[in-house]
C-alpha cells in the first residue's frame, strides 16, 4: 500500500482502535446479557421492583433528553455505574483534561447505543426481526430507518464531542480515532448478530421444563 494513500491513515487507526473495541464491546456484552438475565421479555424495567415516574421535573426532564422514557430508579443507577466505570482511569492517576473527558463520553455514548441494541439483539423475545418502531413501546417517538431516534442523537452527540478538539485546536485526532472506534464496534456487532441464534437457543435450552433446581 502506498504510505501516500489517504486510507492508510483510517486503517492504521481502525487496527490500533481494535483492542479497545472489543474490551468496550464486551463490556457491553456482559451489560445487554445480565439485563436478559434481570428483565426476561419486560424491557426499561416495567415489571421489576423499582420506581417508576413520569411526572416529577427530573423525570419530564429525563424524558426531554430521552424521548418520552419513564425515568425508574433502576435506570437511574445502571446509566450511571458504566459512566463511573469509563472515569476509572482517573482514580488511578490518569490526568483530566478536556481531550481526555471529550474521550470518554463520545466513547460512552457510543457504547450505551451497543448495549442497548446488544440486549434486543440476543433477547429471544425481540432479535432483529422484531426490533422495528410498533414493537418496542420505549422507543416509541421517531425512528430513522430501523433506528430509533435515541441511537441516532446518541451517535451524532458522540461524533460531535469527538469533534471538539478539532473545533478548539485543529487537532482532528479524536475524531479519527472516534470513527475508528465506532467502525470497530459495528464489526463486533455484527459478528454478535450471526452468534445470537445459538445464545437464544442457549437460553431456552437452559430454562427447559424441569431444569431449574430451586426448592
Amino acid at each position: 500500500m502506498n504510505p501516500s494513500d489517504p486510507i492508510l491513515p483510517v486503517l492504521l487507526s481502525f487496527l490500533a482502535s481494535l483492542p479497545r473495541s472489543a474490551f468496550l464491546f464486551a463490556f457491553a456484552l456482559l451489560f445487554a446479557l445480565v439485563e436478559i438475565e434481570i428483565e426476561g421479555a419486560d424491557g426499561w424495567a416495567i415489571n421489576l421492583p423499582t420506581w417508576y415516574r413520569r411526572k416529577p421535573g427530573y423525570a419530564r426532564l429525563f424524558g426531554l433528553v430521552m424521548s418520552g422514557k419513564p425515568l425508574t430508579g433502576y435506570h437511574a443507577v445502571m446509566f450511571l455505574i458504566p459512566l463511573c466505570a469509563f472515569h476509572m482511569g482517573m482514580a488511578f492517576g490518569q490526568a483530566w483534561s478536556l481531550g481526555v473527558e471529550a474521550r470518554i463520553i463520545s466513547a460512552y455514548l457510543l457504547w450505551n447505543v451497543t448495549w442497548d441494541f446488544l440486549w434486543f439483539l440476543l433477547n429471544p423475545t425481540y432479535g432483529w426481526r422484531r426490533f422495528r418502531r410498533g414493537q418496542i413501546w420505549w422507543h416509541s417517538k421517531r425512528w430513522i430507518g430501523r433506528m430509533p431516534i435515541d441511537y441516532f442523537n446518541a451517535i451524532v452527540g458522540s461524533f460531535l464531542i469527538a469533534a471538539l478538539p478539532l473545533l478548539l485546536h485543529g487537532r482532528h485526532w479524536l475524531l479519527r480515532e472516534h470513527a475508528a472506534f465506532v467502525a470497530g464496534m459495528a464489526v463486533l456487532t455484527a459478528l454478535c448478530a450471526l452468534a445470537a441464534p445459538l445464545y437464544r437457543r442457549w437460553y431456552h435450552y437452559m430454562r427447559r421444563a424441569g431444569a431449574d433446581e430451586r426448592p
